[in-house]
């Protein structure tokens, strides 16, 4: 069974607040595609926090950890989804006319394809399967099945990352006034580019 459920909640709500790949992410979804994507790769995000807690609990992720070879397979994977993400940002604010009107959102609109960003850039985040195995297991007991509790878990944590993460696309599209004016919003693609960027090479070098 699980325990200090409101414990758990506390510190999965912070951590996801951290700033990091999911908020550079989510901004760059929010800005290019609005909201409907940016809600798919939530969706995506919360499905890989679920498939690390399901790992977690059958014993996969300490197999990742344990083995470096696959480890390195993981963390070089999640190094290049987000190099790419963070590139392809940078292409697109170098088109960017700072003189011309602003646009609406023309980011990717297929659901799954943002779905697809989303889950990918949380399964190919080590840090992710670190705390599904050494934070998790602390709010487990004993008592009753210890995988399914693990999985409810993951669920709970995936709920709880979701919910973060609508308020935070929610914020950001409300200051789309601001942010879609050419200029701010090819600046802070650049920045929000430049974190994937350096994020992506720090992931996929193990730093």
């Amino acid at each position: 069974m699980p325990t200090h459920l409101p414990l758990f909640v506390i510190t999965t709500w912070l951590l996801a607040m951290l700033p990091g790949a999911g908020q550079a992410f989510m901004i760059r979804q929010t800005l290019e595609g609005g909201l409907r994507p940016a809600r798919a790769a939530i969706t995506g995000n919360a499905t890989g926090l679920v498939l690390w807690s399901t790992a977690a609990a059958a014993g996969l992720s300490a197999v990742l950890l344990a083995n470096p070879a696959a480890y390195t397979v993981v963390r070089v994977a999640g190094g290049l989804v987000l190099i790419v993400l963070g590139v392809s940002t940078l292409q697109a604010a170098r088109r960017t006319d700072p003189e011309s009107p602003a646009n609406s959102p023309t980011g990717p609109t297929s659901w799954w394809t943002s779905y697809a960003a989303g889950l990918g850039t949380n399964l190919g985040n080590p840090k992710a399967g670190v705390f599904a195995v050494s934070v998790l297991p602390q709010f487990v007991t004993a008592r009753g099945p210890v995988l399914l509790t693990t999985i409810a878990l993951g669920v709970l944590w995936g709920l709880v990352n979701a919910c973060w993460y609508l308020l935070f696309t929610w914020a950001v599209s409300k200051g789309r006034a601001l942010v879609t004016r050419p200029a701010v919003r090819r600046w802070l693609s650049i920045v929000t580019g430049a974190v994937l960027l350096v994020l992506g090479v720090a992931v996929a070098g193990g730093v």
